[in-house]
């Protein structure tokens, strides 16, 4: 169920790669996601990279008017650049290996509250999985949701966003595996001092997930 997330780049870039000395907008505080991709790429992110990232400065709009070199987007942002014609796609994470090969969100809640209200969780979980279903079978109809509830200003950029975004895959995805893949992630960034294997040990129960399931 990986984000449609891109970098798209106002000169001819053509990977994170070639991000390393460039200026890249985000709207987020933290833009731990490019964090993590980039190292894969020989760069350090807090270091080469020059995060434009005050929502008072805009980076989207500093983008589409060509004065920072990419942007690191979520949805509506990609589409809503799409629509401008502002730049080219140059990393996706669900295109892209190995990115698209894993979740990019997995539910997470305090060990305390599970251990307690173990039939509490189960339920909440079976909602999230119902939930992604249904984005994966109706999505006119939660296209529709989105946009009531003011998520999404426009109903096109919902539909797209839901058509482009494999929620059909939380079945073949191994919930274990990308556990494991992005605490290596994390690792290699510096974000965490644990290895997978403690955390995979200590930090999941894949049995709840089973049972949510059934």
């Amino acid at each position: 169920m990986s984000a449609v997330s891109s970098c798209l780049p106002r000169k001819s870039l053509r990977g994170i790669t070639e991000l390393k000395g460039k200026s890249v907008g985000v709207k987020t505080a933290q833009p731990d996601l490019l964090t993590l991709m980039a190292p894969r790429s020989g760069s350090t992110p807090a270091k080469d990279i020059h995060w434009v990232t005050d929502r008072k400065v805009k980076p989207l709009e500093l983008f589409a008017e060509g004065k920072i070199d990419a942007f690191f987007g979520f949805a509506p942002e990609p589409q809503e650049l799409r629509a401008r014609h502002a730049g080219d796609v140059i990393a996706t994470t669900t295109l892209d290996r190995p990115w698209s090969k894993y979740f990019c969100r997995m539910l997470t809640g305090n060990r305390e509250f599970v251990r307690k209200h173990a039939v509490a969780t189960k339920r909440v979980v079976r909602a999230v999985l119902k939930a992604t279903n249904l984005c994966a079978t109706e999505q006119t109809q939660v296209a529709r949701t989105i946009v009531d509830r003011r998520l999404f200003d426009r109903y096109d950029y919902a539909l797209q966003t839901l058509n482009e975004v494999p929620y059909d895959k939380w079945r073949e995805y191994d919930a274990e595996d990308t556990a494991r893949f992005y605490a290596l992630r994390l690792h290699e960034a510096g974000m965490i001092k644990s290895d997978q294997k403690k955390i995979i040990a200590d930090k999941t129960d894949w049995p709840l997930l089973e049972r949510a399931q059934t």
